[in-house]
């Protein structure tokens, strides 16, 4: 009962995007604070703050500290609720705005769940006194990004990268901005933020499940230069005409993933993965701590009631064993393969692997292998603190796989339900996109993100070299910053003039700006097929670019400020405000509106903090 209480509860809290926000009162100051044990004095991470008698809420940070914005200037109370201490409800004056609140620990049973082979399960029920929760220090990994530069056309035309669907940066640095602080400059992959948005691409419409959409505006932050936009629509299949899918759920039941956004948060998104199964789908649970074991063996989708009990058994304890886990899920998978059927594993952790194959190398060399069986993995990211992004990233990209992050129930009804077919099902695999700029009409080009997903142009024809992979109805945006010929910026490259370089650029089809080239293979399939495309645009004024365009822009140009790009320009949160508020088209909710709140809270932010990061 307990933990169904705990549930509605987190339910609850998390529900916060995707409200109507005509229905809020007006706001009119924020509240912020910290949370410390009571005993101990320490910090605590992961403390849901929520206002009371609404679903409006926040987490605290490493430090214990939260911001809550938007608040209504009238006497309210705000609810303090942490999985082993007594949630405490603190009353707020009209003229109060900073809180020290400290939370008492309680004494309760927990059920820790022993893994003991595979196969098998074994429950054990223990009392346990819960004194101290104080958080562990603050050791989230993120792989360090060597930020694009630009290219002198002229001694370097061709650019080759792979193609990325992955969002987990942007609901990580929401985490964040929504907690009152900028994020590490390396959480910030700025094509993960462009991609978490939908945007309205024509879907294919000949046989390959992929289409090419191009447009040229000017560059709304450095005046002079353009910005070239690049998007790729795969093609959507209805829920109903999908393969059959052979899924395993994996997930962490360490000791790391005893916290309220942790394992309860895991447990609600598969759950509403399990909602969306068919009969003639099959689920499989493993989950993994000390040892891995399989919890629940292969079972048709139409038992909803025995996959949601087997889920609600998990409980966290013990240390991390996440090779084991993986080789266990990915056996399951094979054993019960489907030749017809999409196969994956579902792989659920903070990413914290401390016992047995845990090294980078060696996880990377195990999906690389299993991969190659048709057996792909996703991952999904939950936490903070201990948060392994570079690990987990490392993952899915090897795994033929996406990488989100969980970061509350409405990101985990996002990727489940809105884009059920987009996140378990490849229509496209190993997508490379080359470019082969102009130089009569580009003097200098730079491709904005993309830093971990660089190939070498020669990797561009060679099929054994892995690639990004596109789910059913996914999109995928690139921006390329250009520097036109005859023009001049301080970002040009400085080189020495190249001794053979023809000089004379005149005849060499001056109309086109670039020529786009995109090779891709079947799920099922090892050999890839290409698609040609000439661009041709004359760069418009931004206003008149599409709204899509502006909006990909205002995110693309936040993602420069959050890192402090060097080539961020004149670029402001007020003008991204603003360019972004005017590619809405009056909507005030869902994923966009957010994003121009995100934009807000950054302004907020005091600039001292922001020198430190």
């Amino acid at each position: 009962m307990r933990q169904f209480f705990s549930m509605l509860c987190l339910i609850a809290v998390f529900l916060l995007p995707g409200q109507n926000v005509n229905a809020q009162p007006k706001a009119r100051r924020t509240i912020m604070g910290t949370v410390t044990d009571h005993f101990s004095g320490q910090p605590i991470a992961g403390v849901t703050v929520a206002l009371k008698n609404t679903n409006r809420g926040v987490a605290t940070d490493e430090k214990g500290g939260f911001v809550l914005q938007n608040v209504p200037d009238s006497a309210l109370t705000l609810v303090f609720s942490f999985l082993g201490y007594k949630t405490e409800e603190v009353p707020v004056g009209r003229n109060q705005s900073v809180l020290k609140v400290q939370l008492q620990p309680e004494v309760h049973n927990l059920q820790e769940v022993i893994v003991t082979g595979y196969n098998s399960v074994q429950k054990r029920q223990m009392t346990a006194s819960v004194t101290v929760l104080a958080p562990s220090p603050n050791t989230e990994d993120y792989s360090a990004i060597n930020e694009n530069t630009f290219h002198d056309a002229r001694q370097q035309p061709v650019t080759t990268f792979s193609a990325d669907v992955d969002r987990a940066s942007y609901a990580n640095v929401r985490r964040f901005l929504n907690s009152g602080h900028f994020p590490p400059k390396d959480a910030v992959r700025i094509e993960e933020l462009i991609n978490y948005f939908a945007y309205s691409y024509p879907q294919p419409s000949g046989d390959d499940p992929v289409a090419i959409h191009t447009e040229l505006a000017e560059s709304p932050w450095n005046p002079g230069l353009q910005l070239l936009r690049i998007g790729l629509q795969a093609r959507s299949i209805p829920a109903d005409k999908l393969p059959p899918a052979n899924l395993v759920f994996l997930v962490d039941v360490s000791g790391s993933m005893n916290q309220e956004n942790k394992l309860p948060l895991v447990k609600a998104a598969l759950k509403l993965l399990v909602g969306q199964l068919r009969p003639e789908d099959r689920v499989a649970l493993v989950a993994y701590a000390g040892a891995a074991g399989l919890v629940l063996p292969p079972t048709p989708g139409s038992e909803r009631t025995r996959i949601v009990q087997a889920i609600d058994a998990l409980e966290a304890g013990g240390s991390t064993a996440g090779g084991a886990g993986l080789r266990l899920a990915y056996k399951i998978a094979a054993e019960h393969f489907r030749t017809d059927g999409n196969n994956r594993v579902i792989l659920a952790t903070d990413g914290d692997f401390n016992v047995g194959e845990s090294s980078d190398a060696a996880l990377q060399r195990l999906v690389e292998e299993q991969r190659e069986t048709g057996v792909f993995l996703s991952v999904l990211g939950f936490g903070m603190g201990n948060y392994k992004d570079n690990k987990l990233e490392t993952l899915a990209d090897k795994g033929n796989g996406n990488y989100a992050y969980i970061d509350t129930w409405q990101e985990a009804r996002k990727v489940f339900v809105q884009e059920f077919g987009g996140t378990l099902f490849a229509v496209a695999k190993d997508v490379k996109l080359q470019l082969e700029f102009n130089p009569a009409q580009v003097r200098a080009y730079r491709l904005i993100g993309y830093e971990n997903r660089m190939l070498r142009n020669e990797d561009f024809r060679d099929d054994r070299k892995d690639a990004g992979e596109m789910g059913a109805g996914h999109s995928v945006t690139a921006l390329y910053e250009l520097i036109p010929a005859g023009t001049e910026s301080a970002y040009l490259p400085v080189t020495d003039s190249l001794k053979y370089l023809r000089t004379d650029l005149s005849g060499r089809g001056s109309s086109e700006q670039a020529t786009l080239k995109i090779r891709y293979k079947r799920p099922d399939e090892r050999r890839s097929r290409q698609l040609e495309k000439v661009i041709r645009h004359r760069p418009g004024q931004l206003s008149q670019a599409s709204a899509d365009f502006r909006f990909a822009a205002a995110v693309a140009g936040f993602g420069l400020l959050l890192r402090n790009s060097e080539f961020k320009g004149k670029a402001d949160y007020e003008q991204l405000a603003e360019l972004a508020r005017k590619s809405l088209d009056g909507r005030t909710e869902g994923d966009r509106w957010e994003f121009l709140q995100l934009v807000e809270g950054a302004k907020a932010l005091t600039p001292s903090e922001m020198v430190k990061k």
